[in-house]
């Protein structure tokens, strides 16, 4: 991959933001607070030569909110390239792209398009939702597309959504937890999914599961493309090394070989990899650890797929309680229902609705600030039976 062809890449990205010899990515969406804190850092430095590696700034906020720009190059995204092909066995990439390119795998499904020779088809999400899908003309490769996991639920929930993700060789799912149901109902739809892992300090997936794989029932993130290779210690945390791993964060650079994520996870009994949560949302609650995106994977499948986010917040008596944040389009669950599939510790004492709901345009959930909300809400409903954990000491140091 060649520097040149990357630049005339991002010269048709909107909100690319030049300064010297460094590209910046950035949302055109953002408030004016959120672009204020982008110029700050733009106006950072940085005085080492690096043989002219790193100059491209790619945006990463994470769940916490606050903006950063993960340093790559042509070297970094050609290998992601690379791994990506060799990994689905594609020669051409015939890309439908619903994703902003200031997203990590919007950027990728253009990169990957441009510099395998394939097709790129940038289409509007609310016309794709709304019905209007473009046909999609017969290529030797076939199509993919990357979704995000609310995007592939309301798709199926649409007259003729089902139809038309069957006619991709594979329709890529990340950018968050996929919760049971929901890929148990892509599978009965006989939807060619393939359930990745990668985040953009890896230039998007590092792991994916073939859509094969996928419908005969596995359920994991996948195995490691070649161009990554993974590490999880003994505390669940996951380490990453390869080819497309960021330079730093500008307009730091990153030292050393392996890069430690916020995520946990373990390796399921074929290789592949299950995410766990993250590890820096872990909530302690009566004793017990509690990994908020596994309730809400219970909660979401109890509620028919409705949004819901799990947060921890302080308690006097528990040290940590469970408060379940609802969007306000959703709603909170009948005082008789039980979630058998939760443990006692595991279930919210609190619902609470969150208007305006905290997420970006590729349905990331802002937890900063739902357990900024949650903290200052007074909670007026009574939570489900079973909602009170129990206080174990037996278990504690």
């Amino acid at each position: 991959m060649e520097r040149a062809g990357l630049e005339n890449i991002l010269k048709t990205c909107a909100g690319v933001v030049r300064r010297g010899g460094v590209w910046f990515l950035t949302d055109p969406a953002w408030t004016a607070d959120r672009r204020a804190e982008a110029e700050l850092r733009f106006a950072l430095t940085d005085s080492l030569d690096r043989g002219g590696l790193g100059w491209l700034g790619i945006p990463t906020g994470g769940t916490g909110g606050a903006v950063r720009f993960a340093r790559h190059d042509e070297i970094t995204l050609g290998a992601a390239v690379r791994g990506f092909q060799t990994h689905f066995g594609l020669s051409r990439v015939n890309a439908v792209d619903v994703l902003p390119a200031h997203h990590v795998s919007g950027l990728l499904a253009r990169v990957r398009s441009a510099f395998s020779g394939g097709e790129h088809l940038p289409w509007s999400w609310k016309r794709l939702e709304g019905g209007d899908r473009p046909a999609l003309p017969p290529r030797a490769d076939g199509w993919v597309v990357s979704l995000v996991p609310t995007q592939l639920q309301r798709l199926l929930a649409v007259e003729g959504g089902a139809e038309w993700l069957r006619s991709f060789r594979m329709v890529f799912l990340g950018g968050g937890p996929v919760w049971p149901a929901l890929a148990d109902a892509a599978a009965t739809a006989r939807v060619p999914v393939a359930l990745s892992y990668g985040m953009t300090e890896t230039a998007a997936m590092v792991t994916a599961l073939r859509p094969e794989e996928f419908l005969a029932g596995a359920r994991h993130s996948g195995r490691a493309l070649p161009h990554a290779r993974l590490s999880i210690a003994a505390d669940g945390a996951i380490s990453i090394a390869g080819g497309s791993l960021f330079r730093g964060y500008w307009p730091a650079w990153r030292a050393g070989e392996w890069f430690t994520t916020d995520d946990a996870g373990m390796l399921a009994a074929d290789g592949g990899l299950m995410v766990t949560g993250r590890r820096d949302a872990v909530v302690i609650t009566g004793g017990k650890k509690v990994q908020p995106e596994l309730v809400e994977a219970a909660l979401r499948t109890a509620l028919g797929g409705a949004d819901v986010a799990v947060v921890g917040v302080p308690d006097p008596e528990w040290g940590e309680k469970l408060v379940a944040c609802l969007p306000p389009t959703g709603g909170a669950p009948d005082p008789g229902m039980d979630f058998p599939a939760l443990a006692p510790h595991e279930r919210p004492k609190s619902w609470i609705t969150v208007d305006p709901w905290p997420v970006n345009a590729q349905g990331k959930v802002n937890r900063a600030a739902l357990r900024e909300a949650a903290r200052s809400y007074q909670d007026t409903r009574p939570a489900p039976p079973g909602g009170e954990p129990r206080l174990d000491i037996t278990g504690r140091q």
